[in-house]
């Protein structure tokens, strides 16, 4: 079982609350681009097994699969600055038989300022063939309940999801 969670029970949005760390930061003591990803990906990990009790290492021993990064859309728009706490707010927001997409981004502490937004667009892989797989049905399922509805993603453009995230912001 992948899942601890009911699929009732899961929601749709994850957020963190982390303080970005002086060791991450650049000499202008803003965060590091490239530690934005590392902040993302931690915070997922932390609020997927948190939430809904799933682990990666268990969809890699039990089904034989994962996910694998297949590209990403960034944008930088304030700086996270050092001894700064800041939100990660993380969903998925397009799925199908094997590919995922999950919006990331950050804030301000009080939600009031967009900083970051990324999506990653990752496929499901077999791990002992490395080729593209079906999303199993518990996976499907999982990613149904979770997935932002009414998101027409296939005509989503990204800078346009960048504004609309920032309207959300001010109008929360």
């Amino acid at each position: 079982m992948l899942f601890t969670a009911k699929l009732s029970d899961m929601p749709v949005e994850a957020e963190s609350r982390i303080i970005i760390r002086f060791q991450d930061c650049d000499p202008l003591m803003h965060l590091n681009n490239s530690k934005y990803f590392d902040y993302f990906f931690n915070a997922r990990e932390d609020q997927v097994s948190k939430l809904y009790g799933f682990s990666f290492e268990a969809m890699f021993r039990e089904l034989r699969t994962s996910w694998v990064v297949y590209q990403h859309q960034i944008a930088y728009v304030r700086p996270a600055r050092i001894s700064e706490w800041v939100r990660i707010t993380s969903r998925v927001i397009f799925y199908n038989e094997d590919t995922m997409v999950t919006e990331y981004f950050m804030t301000n502490d009080l939600r009031t300022e967009l900083k970051t937004m990324l999506w990653t667009t990752s496929k499901h892989i077999s791990v002992t063939t490395g080729q593209r797989v079906p999303h199993p049905q518990e996976v499907m399922d999982y990613l149904a309940a979770t997935c932002v509805p009414g998101l027409d993603f296939p005509n989503l453009k990204f800078n346009e999801r960048i504004h609309s995230v920032k309207q959300e912001l001010v109008t929360d």
